[in-house]
């Protein structure tokens, strides 16, 4: 099955969306029919790599299914990206339309990293004249087949720049269906979107099998606490997807009885604190279900089963993907035992975007090695002890210190930084920067957060800077982040 077939599964009458404007299924349909056109009449072509920039609407729906229904393929940006973020990943994807809610100023920043052409803006606001009027594209080309790319979801990569990680149409349907078999949703449920669409986590999970199960999805722009519980009570929500931080916050502010039509509740992004799950548990009566994945197995890989989930655990290896954990010499390991967690199966990625030497390290004997560690138990269960990568996760969001480190280096005075994730009651972590200034220099911290919020989104921006003598470092020169860890503890 096509994605973009996945908006035929629900009842024409019954609501696709559900909220403020209710959407029925036969009119999403005819909205990405409008779509299709407009955006073939605009040039769009099988095989193009077409960007999207966009917060939470039903539009974002429409763009995506109506991009990958052209067999062309749909590149979801993070809406929180500074415009030199945005630019890369334009340059690397070898965009040539990108659609958005509002024009970016990016051309500056694509003509310094030597983009050949500016890339050409299809504006959301501006469509509905088109949209109207815009004659019948033709059908989908014959050659194109379920193993054809799809997406291409960008995430963090080992040097600190983003990868793209593409998925094809089968990995996505494949996820989701798996996905469906862990948690019955049911035609009759409605489904909670607070979580960014651009996330493989929130459309998987949130979009691609509520319509695979013709449930009804309300859509919220963002997670706001009061007025995500009111959303919950008013449009009658059973399945909510978040990430530990968010369930941290609803855990202070609600009462014992904002979740009692509840039927589900899934965290992942990040490990859920056990004193969140239990506090949770306790004052609303329902265990969250937590679950793990990532953008390379689009993404879902575990969820804790329904009538048996346990603290602290990722829970079970989703039906038809293979999950094993392995030591450094790719042998599986017993249980209790730590090792690094890979995958396979019909989700696993196609690869990474023209990096193939990326590819033959994360991909190798048809298993993804996912760069986690974890262990498992006797009946199953899998349990993420750490990671292999510095990774940061901010509500839900990967940071990666390279990043911030490279634009540290670069601001006078700093001569050497070190950038590590420290615990944060709301966020779950946050970044921390640890800097050497040139003899006789001062941090101007407010300048710096400028400089930063200039050049990466806010949420990668360090909450704290601190100025030391010395970095800790090996014989070698390689700074020592444990030492700096440690110092936390």
């Amino acid at each position: 099955m096509f994605v973009h077939n996945l908006i035929l599964q629900g009842a024409k009458d019954n609501r696709a969306f559900a909220g403020k404007d209710s959407v029925s299924y036969r009119q999403l349909q005819e909205q990405v029919e409008k779509y299709r056109n407009y955006f073939y009449e605009s040039g769009i072509r099988m095989g193009e790599n077409v960007g999207l920039f966009s917060r939470n609407s039903p539009e974002f729906v429409y763009c995506y299914m109506a991009i990958v229904s052209l067999g062309a393929v749909v590149v979801p940006l993070n809406f929180q990206l500074a415009a030199r973020e945005i630019a890369f990943i334009v340059k690397d994807a070898e965009m040539k339309r990108l659609i958005t809610m509002e024009r970016l100023a990016i051309d500056t920043e694509l003509s310094q990293q030597g983009c050949p052409q500016p890339v050409m803006q299809l504006v959301i606001a501006d469509f509905q004249p088109g949209l109207d009027r815009s004659p019948a594209a033709p059908l989908l080309d014959s050659t194109l087949g379920t193993n054809s790319p799809c997406a291409i979801i960008y995430t963090s990569g080992t040097t600190g720049s983003p990868k793209g990680a593409v998925l094809t149409h089968n990995n996505l349907v494949a996820n989701a269906k798996a996905f469906r078999e862990m948690l019955p949703v049911a035609a009759t449920d409605n489904v909670l979107c607070v979580l960014p669409m651009y996330h493989c986590f929130a459309w998987t999970c949130a979009v691609l099998n509520s319509l695979l199960c013709g449930a009804a999805i309300t859509i919220l722009e963002a997670f706001a606490p009061k007025e995500t519980l009111a959303a919950i009570k008013d449009y009658q929500v059973t399945v909510v997807y978040g990430v530990p931080p968010m369930y941290n916050l609803l855990t202070r502010i609600g009462e014992p009885g904002d979740f009692a039509g509840i039927k589900y509740l899934i965290s992942g992004g990040a490990s859920l604190p056990e004193k969140v799950a239990r506090q949770f548990a306790e004052k609303y009566g329902i265990q969250i279900l937590e679950g793990y994945g990532l953008s390379e197995a689009s993404p879902v890989v575990a969820l804790n089963p329904v009538q048996k989930p346990k603290y602290c655990s990722i829970g079970k290896s989703l039906p038809g993907l293979e999950v094993k954990v392995v030591g450094s010499d790719g042998q599986a390991l017993l249980p209790g035992v730590v090792g690094e967690i890979i995958v396979r199966g019909p989700s696993v990625m196609q690869g990474y975007f023209n990096l193939p030497a990326e590819n033959a390290y994360a991909l190798r004997d048809g298993w993804l090695y996912t760069g986690d560690l974890a262990c498992q138990d006797d009946e199953g269960y899998f349990f993420v002890v750490d990671r292999l990568k510095d990774l940061i996760i901010s509500n839900g969001e990967n940071i990666y210190p390279r990043e911030i480190e490279e634009l540290l280096y670069s601001f006078p005075g700093i001569i050497e930084a070190s950038v590590i994730g420290v615990a944060d009651e709301l966020r779950g972590q946050v970044a921390r920067a640890y800097v050497v200034i040139a003899p006789g220099d001062t941090l101007d911290k407010k300048a710096v957060r400028e400089y930063l919020q200039a050049n990466i989104a806010a949420y990668k921006i360090p909450r704290d800077f601190v100025v030391v003598d010395a970095l800790p470092k090996t014989q070698t020169g390689k700074i020592l982040k444990r030492i700096l860890r440690e110092k936390m503890k």
